[in-house]
């Protein structure tokens, strides 16, 4: 039995060194010429409204870094609407890291870049999203237009603020929430929905045309989240803005306690932003090691905390104070698989040239 469990264990040792001698081929970049450089760049491309997150957090990244290893990292950050910015990096721009709205953005790095395996979302615990959001609604102090759900958007005289589904990977969350609150009024629930039934495609064009009027009810479509942020907040243009938890929070404890309440509504989505490193160019600026321990450092205590406090929701919040867990509502949430299958197909229906929302938007 020794000799089975010893035999198991070489086998299990060769396949490691097999595939760590893959990788080291396949990735063909100086491991220790990177250890070697006594000060390292990498830029992390992220979407709008993390930016306050990063700053935080790259600080305690560079010194953990410094501590552990001697070498000095100076993080570079771009923010813009996360489809943008997905765009940006298959046209040349050398991020090290990806920190983006949604998988399908990073799903397109990969197959239309070429810069990143198509099974990146499976290195990461969690899917590779160290924390995750919702969407909920920002409004006025008072609640002047008593707005208390989605059916309340579409009032007489109530003003949308959203940004741009096409560019912006919060819109696509928000778009995807009211479409989900559509569909749960004709069917009752989220949970099990039969797509071929009758019920299902009856429902579908409720929600659709729901939607459809919810956007007649937006002035103006910003590129990202926090251009639709700015918008409502000190342009003071709409009555309700569509924001990331996290966006609403910061607006009222940073920008205006005075100013706007939060209004968390009956039905929403748990949006997983993800991370993933962008093999290629990590590969050849020598970046790779620190890249992907910049990366492995969100699940750490001192990451998870830090997402908490800007008021994004930790995926592992045994790491963090239960105290500091509370400000998070608790409200129904459901996946995007459960109702649109997948980020590809809601992409391909709703948000690609000539799908649902091309034909509502117009």
């Amino acid at each position: 039995m020794i000799k089975i469990k010893e035999n198991l264990k070489n086998i299990v040792l060769a396949t490691a060194l097999v595939s760590n001698i893959a990788l080291a081929k396949e990735l063909d970049y100086d491991i220790e010429a990177e250890k070697a450089k006594k000060k390292v760049e990498i830029l992390n491309v992220s979407y709008d409204p993390t930016r306050e997150l990063y700053e935080e957090y790259n600080k305690s990244f560079s010194k953990y870094w410094k501590d552990k290893t001697g070498q000095e990292v100076t993080i570079k950050q771009s923010h813009g609407g996360s489809g943008k910015q997905a765009r940006a990096v298959i046209d040349g721009l050398k991020a090290d890291i990806v920190t983006l709205a949604l998988a399908y953005d990073i799903d397109a790095i990969s197959q239309k870049g070429n810069l990143l395996p198509a099974d990146w979302q499976n290195r990461l615990e969690n899917n590779s999203s160290p924390y995750t959001s919702t969407i909920v609604f920002l409004v006025r102090k008072g609640n002047p237009k008593a707005i208390k759900d989605w059916n309340d958007l579409v009032k007489e005289g109530v003003e949308v603020i959203t940004p741009n589904p096409k560019t912006s990977g919060g819109a696509r969350w928000n778009y995807l929430a009211a479409y989900a609150y559509g569909l749960k009024q004709e069917l009752g629930s989220l949970e099990k929905i039969d797509f071929h039934s009758q019920k299902y495609k009856a429902a579908d064009e409720k929600a659709k045309e729901y939607v459809k009027t919810l956007f007649k009810h937006v002035p103006v479509l910003d590129t990202g989240a926090r251009g639709a942020t700015n918008t409502f907040v000190q342009r003071k243009i709409g009555d309700v803005l569509l924001a990331w938890e996290n966006e609403a929070f910061l607006a009222i404890n940073e920008l205006g306690k005075d100013e706007f309440e939060i209004v968390v509504p009956s039905v929403s989505i748990l949006a997983e932003p993800p991370v993933t490193l962008v093999d290629a160019n990590a590969k050849k600026r020598l970046t790779h090691t620190v890249s992907t321990e910049y990366l492995n450092y969100l699940y750490s205590e001192a990451g998870q905390r830090i997402a908490a406090k800007n008021y994004y929701r930790p995926s592992k919040p045994e790491l963090v104070k239960e105290e500091d867990l509370k400000i998070f509502p608790k409200l129904e949430l459901f996946k995007i698989n459960d109702v649109f299958v997948n980020w590809a197909n809601a992409q391909k229906t709703h948000f690609d040239d000539g799908g649902t929302f091309d034909l509502i938007y117009k």
